[in-house]
């Protein structure tokens, strides 16, 4: 077979062995599962797979967690071990080249920025995921519903962080018409968005949105992009990490629409460390994301998981991954022992070897591969080895990530500036600075009322006490002018007497004038007139 017929006829050849094992694009989306112990040979398997999905045309997402899946990007090495290998499978013409891949980032690294908002994350996954309770969940139930009614937006965490202050504070308020909603409850979340904000959950939550379409593009060449999430230092945010694929889950669930029975899939993921999907997952969330697993196939997604062991799985989800391929495991444990013997009874069996001892022999790069068949039956496993991919085994290096990063331009201006628009922080920031301004200026008034008040007051009791004066002057007055109505009273009656005595003076001098002259007269005419 050609190298570059690995992919043909509406398959992508994976390995070699008795016969060639093939994946059916059209069986695709009924999800799958790579596994198997460190150093097996995992990422080259999920390399080869990736390249016959991106050359089919479909589009990919895969999670870098070790840092070397960036190689998907380069061309592989024309090493010694390759010619090997080539030579081995028989592979004329084999080729080495890189797929159009696109990088992305959620924790401010290099790489496109990925971020939602804290509305599309909805109530019921955030609360799983912070692990509330039932009455935390419903808190958290009503900070939504009360931000969706007053239009305030919950884009980032210090909106949601705003918005449970908010609530809490006006709780009596909303009580009647949302329900109670208690302080200890509203404590707890705003705790538990502590540990979220610390793994990077500030960065994660915000604008502009990640647009689920730009994951779903073609490069001109007709090959489907390859888009890789940067996650070396978001494996150790597990909370945040298991938080982005499952809302990725849902929203490509919701969104989508039904698609039925297809050629080829419209979109394949491929979650890596897959357990940290699982570990403490509450019963109701696990419920969801085999709903969205079971269903999403319909709406021409693929799912596979990848993890070292299929027990990582829950059986809920394991049921449903048909396409497999099992690269060795360890049995040092009895619980070990009893995964190896679980995956071998996952498989359709072949009579030509014991799958449970084979799981044991493996070599790295062979593994034991069943894959659904045309009738959408799985076939017989067959031991193989997978071929050699491509690109480059290893991270790619810095000049190819350079060139990718700068062929990405487009979607880095984007999504590469954060955007703070008004949202329910700042709504709530202005409503409490206006009633703040609204609360001083009632203080200045009072103040200002105070201090009329005061000088009306002092108004009152200066005109009390000009009155209380006037009256006193008045009385003073009234007195004095008794005293003076008296003194005149008295002037006068002197004067009177005065009068009286100059007139009784004058009338006995006018008397005594007369008296003498009479007196005279009657001498005369008793003596007679001298001369």
């Amino acid at each position: 077979m050609r190298g570059d017929d690995m992919l043909q006829e509406g398959k992508i050849w994976m390995g070699v062995g008795d016969v060639p094992v093939n994946l059916l694009l059209n069986q695709a989306n009924r999800h799958g599962l790579i596994a198997g112990a460190s150093g097996t040979g995992k990422t080259v398997t999920l390399k080869v797979m990736a390249e016959g999905f991106s050359k089919a045309g479909v589009p990919v997402f895969m999670a870098d967690v070790k840092g070397d899946v960036t190689g998907m990007a380069q061309a592989g090495e024309d090493s010694e071990n390759i010619k090997k290998r080539v030579e081995k499978f028989g592979l004329e013409g084999f080729s080495l080249e890189g797929c159009p891949c696109r990088f992305w980032d959620m924790l401010g690294g290099e790489g496109i920025p990925v971020r939602i908002t804290v509305s599309d994350m909805g109530p019921t996954l955030l609360s799983r995921l912070l692990g509330l309770t039932e009455a935390q969940e419903g808190v958290l139930n009503i900070v939504f519903r009360v931000a969706d009614d007053k239009q305030m937006l919950l884009i980032d965490l210090k909106d949601l962080r705003a918005m449970l202050n908010y609530v809490a504070e006006h709780a009596k308020e909303y009580e009647t018409s949302y329900g109670k909603v208690s302080s200890q409850s509203v404590g707890a979340i705003l705790r538990e968005l502590i540990a979220v904000e610390d793994q990077g959950g500030n960065v994660f939550f915000g604008e502009p949105a990640l647009n689920l379409a730009d994951w779903m593009q073609c490069a001109p060449n007709g090959h489907g992009y390859v888009n890789v999430l940067n996650a070396a230092k978001l494996i150790q945010s597990p909370q945040i990490y298991a938080m982005f694929l499952l809302w990725m889950m849902s929203e490509f669930f919701e969104t989508m629409p039904e698609a039925g029975d297809l050629d080829k899939p419209k979109f394949v993921f491929f979650f890596d460390e897959a357990h940290l999907l699982f570990n403490n997952m509450p019963g109701e969330l696990l419920d969801k994301i085999v709903q969205v697993v079971k269903l999403i196939r319909s709406k021409g997604i693929g799912v596979y998981f990848i993890t070292q062991s299929p027990s990582d799985i829950p059986d809920e989800v394991l049921a449903q991954l048909s396409n497999r391929i099992q690269h060795g495991l360890r049995a040092y444990t009895p619980a070990e022992q009893k995964a190896v013997k679980a995956a071998a009874q996952s498989f359709r069996a072949n009579p030509a070897f014991s799958a449970e001892e084979a799981i044991l022999e493996l070599g790295t790069g062979e593994a034991l591969v069943s894959f659904l068949n045309e009738e959408g039956q799985p076939c017989v496993v067959e031991r193989a080895k997978i071929l050699p991919p491509q690109c480059l085994m290893a991270a790619a290096s810095e000049e190819c990530m350079k060139a990718a990063l700068a062929n990405q331009a487009q979607l880095m201006e984007k999504y590469g500036t954060a955007i703070d628009r008004e949202s329910a922080f700042e709504v709530i920031a202005e409503e409490a600075q206006q009633a703040a301004d609204a609360a001083k200026l009632e203080e200045e008034r009072a103040a200002l009322e105070a201090e009329r008040a005061e000088l009306e007051r002092q108004k009152a009791k200066e005109e009390a006490k000009a009155a209380k004066e006037a009256e006193k002057e008045a009385a003073r007055a009234a007195k004095e002018a008794e005293k003076e109505a008296e003194r005149a009273a008295k002037a006068a009656e002197k004067q009177k007497q005065d009068a009286i005595k100059e007139v009784t003076k004058a009338a006995g001098s006018i008397l005594g004038q007369i008296g003498r002259e009479a007196s005279k007269q009657i001498m005369r005419g008793l003596f007679g007139t001298r001369k």
